[in-house]
This record gives structure tokens, C-alpha cells and sequence, in this order.
């Protein structure tokens, strides 16, 4: 996968309720390194605002919704909708993301292949779309 894109959980379904999961080597297109989550999130407030210069990452909602706004370098943007716990969004590297539009008691749990490396973030647009 090289470009952003929704993928399918696994699902397991029965009487009681659904259970989706994550594992290295099912669901989860990279190993692990680490996880969070951001919660308590203001309806009308944007977070993210960023790309990685080599992080992947992976968004998925466990509860409420949200919409992933992802930006090209051609300043074309795509957004995603995350309203369903066993999908998520796949975010490779070098793609600006911002996160919007949440509905109230909004969980989003993000899963990444890199460890936490300020250095990795790209913070300012206009560096981003001139590949710097």
C-alpha cells in the first residue's frame, strides 16, 4: 500500500456483539511499535495538521466518527470518513493528514510502525508540498 486507503478489520460476529481485533501479521500492515489514542475531542476543533517524513500509521474509530482529510502534494485532497470499528484508514508516510468534523465521544485509536521521533514530523505545509 502506497497511497492512503480504507481497509477491512476483521470482524467476528455473533448474538452477543462484534469483536474486531489487530495483530502483527493480521490486519495491521506493519509491526507495531507504538499506539494511541486521542479522545475527549472538541466537535468543531481540527487535529493533526501534519505529515511523516517515514512513519505509517493506521486510524481506525472505536467509537463516534471522525473525517480524515488527507492532502497530495498536488494540493488535491481526499477525505475519509471513519464511522465503523472494523475499518480504518492506512496513512503511508509523506501524506498530510488533519482530523475533523468529530461527533461527540469520539474515539480514534492510532497504530504506528515508529516510535515516537519529532524529527519525523512535517509541521508546515508549504515545506510539505515543496518536498523539503
Amino acid at each position: 500500500m502506497n497511497k492512503p486507503e480504507i481497509i477491512k478489520l476483521t470482524k467476528i460476529t455473533d448474538e452477543r456483539g462484534n469483536l474486531t481485533f489487530l495483530q502483527n501479521g493480521i490486519g495491521l500492515p506493519f509491526a507495531l511499535k507504538r499506539l494511541f489514542w486521542t479522545y475527549d475531542l472538541k466537535t468543531h476543533e481540527i487535529r493533526g495538521g501534519h505529515a511523516y517524513r517515514k512513519q505509517n500509521e493506521l486510524i481506525c474509530v472505536v467509537s463516534g466518527s471522525a473525517d480524515i482529510i488527507i492532502t497530495y502534494k498536488d494540493e488535491q485532497r481526499e477525505v475519509f470518513s471513519l464511522n465503523q470499528a472494523d475499518k480504518a484508514l492506512f496513512v503511508p508516510a509523506n501524506f498530510w493528514r488533519h482530523i475533523e468534523n468529530f461527533a461527540t465521544n469520539t474515539v480514534l485509536l492510532h497504530f504506528s510502525d515508529s516510535s515516537y521521533n519529532e524529527g519525523d514530523y512535517i509541521r508546515n505545509m508549504n515545506k510539505y508540498l515543496s518536498n523539503e
